[in-house]
């Protein structure tokens, strides 16, 4: 007699779902992902990710660990033309306090499409037999109680209703997430809730590339938004993508007049950002798309890990646990970390079972733990945009952010304390490497080196892009 297989569904056809169900199906789980759209057959857009338009990118931390879910997946993702940007080596970046120098690498990054990301992870886990996609469907409830759930009720297209029995239910649902609004329903209390939102709007197009900058490959280029100084909110980031394309997202803080034109766009990256080097490279590049928008930036964090009582068999992770603002890229990362910590929490406690007793509560702590980092980093810097929050920062936010601010400051001319943010940034150290008397000493001392009055591009990068 065969042992029966522990069920799980995982709710979510995007990177956060897809890789819970690689996740789960590595430990010997039969899965089944359920999504609402129809999911494409190649890299192109959808609806259900009106986001991919903008910039993406995934910090080595998620990297490493979507290569240890998905062995090879790297590979392919290079194969499609996704480069391996070192960092800072393959940045150009103005920050609020001044220019970056390019320091010799410590972290990289993988600057791709996010259509071509998701299709890529895609492929590889549907490829898994254990793992069935339930496409055009969604999730409406949570079966069970409050101390267990023991499925989900879903609605097919045609509008029919049926239960999925599981010992596991994922909730990877994103910022749309109904995961407080289920546990209510079971009779649970809500979980601790915190917002930070910076108002800032996204304006994207994508370009192809000048001929040359395109086959000698080019580095990203930032300009970042400076929270309290003059221009608030407003930057821009170049990122080099597969087949010789540029994605530019401007950025634009709460009441700007954002670009919805051709013209407008090119003018607001000559003219409205601390720099024009952005709208310089513009000038030389072929627009491919129109301008696309997004207002969707908030950070949310659901504290579920804080919960007082916490039912078996359930689940939360991706941006339905965190939905971060885009301009850090760390939710893709943290994505795959979170998938990643779920898979290790299991094979940790040897289990036969994925309804075994504290498993779920374990996880779900664990899957705190993961987002901890990113969740600092992000309101560090929103909570002091105008608005962001009704109370304004609190004594935490202004003791980190200044003496983040203080290191930022310092890795514009030293490169040890450089390398060690970015590893921090790269979601590939932990934020307690900031803390250590070496750090606390270097940032008293402050940069080394004076700081950069242009842009670090050099003599045959200019040449290629066709700017003086």
């Amino acid at each position: 007699m065969t042992e029966r297989k522990p069920v799980a569904v995982v709710l979510g056809g995007s990177l956060a779902g897809l890789l819970a169900a690689r996740a789960l199906a590595s430990t010997g789980a039969r899965v089944t992902v359920v999504e609402r759209d129809a999911l494409p057959a190649g890299p192109e857009p959808r609806k259900g990710l009106p986001q991919a338009r903008h910039v993406h990118q995934l910090w080595s931390g998620g990297a490493r660990a979507l290569e240890q879910l998905l062995p090879g997946a790297i590979g392919r993702l290079r194969a499609a033309g996704v480069s391996r940007v070192p960092m800072t080596t393959g940045m150009v970046a103005l920050s609020p306090h001044g220019w970056y120098r390019r320091w010799a690498e410590s972290a990289f990054m993988l600057p791709a499409s996010r259509d071509l990301l998701d299709w890529v992870v895609r492929q590889l886990v549907l490829a898994d037999g254990d793992i069935e996609l339930v496409e055009r469907a969604e999730a409406v409830a949570l079966t069970g109680t409050d101390a267990a759930v023991t499925g989900v009720r879903i609605r097919d297209h045609d509008n029919a209703e049926r239960t999925l029995s599981a010992d596991l239910v994922v909730d990877a649902t994103g910022r749309g997430s109904r995961a407080s609004h289920w546990l209510a329903e079971l009779g649970l209390p809500g979980p601790e809730r915190r917002e930070v939102d910076s108002g800032l709007v996204y304006a994207s197009r994508l370009f192809r590339a000048p001929e040359q900058a395109a086959r000698d490959g080019f580095p990203i280029v930032n300009i970042e938004p400076d929270p309290r100084g003059a221009g608030t909110g407003r930057g821009g980031a170049l990122m080099p993508v597969e087949d010789g394309k540029w994605i530019v997202t401007l950025f634009g803080g709460r009441g700007d007049d954002m670009p919805t034109t051709a013209d407008d766009f090119a003018r607001y990256a000559r003219e409205e950002l601390r720099h024009p080097i952005i709208g310089e490279l513009l000038a030389n590049a072929e627009p491919l798309t129109e301008v696309a928008l997004t207002r969707t930036t908030a950070n949310r964090r659901h504290f579920f890990e804080r919960m007082p009582l916490w039912p078996e068999n359930f689940v939360v992770l991706g941006d339905a646990v965190c939905a971060l603002n885009p301009l850090y890229g760390h939710g893709m990362a943290v994505s795959a970390q979170s998938a990643l910590a779920m898979r290790e929490v299991i094979r940790r406690q040897g289990l036969p079972s994925l309804d075994t007793p504290g498993l779920s509560c374990h996880i779900q702590k664990a899957v705190g733990r993961t987002v901890r980092a990113a969740w600092d980093l992000a309101i560090g810097a929103d909570v002091f945009y105008p608005g962001a929050t009704e109370t304004g920062p609190t004594l935490r936010d202004r003791l980190l952010s200044a003496y983040v601010g203080r290191l930022l400051h310092t890795a514009t001319g030293n490169g040890r304390i450089a390398r060690r943010v970015t590893d921090v940034t790269a979601l590939q150290r932990g934020a307690e490497s900031l803390l250590t008397p070496s750090m606390l000493i270097a940032a008293a001392v402050g940069p080394l080196k004076p700081p950069l009055t242009a842009p670090p591009l050099t003599v045959e990068e200019r040449k290629a892009a066709g700017v003086s």
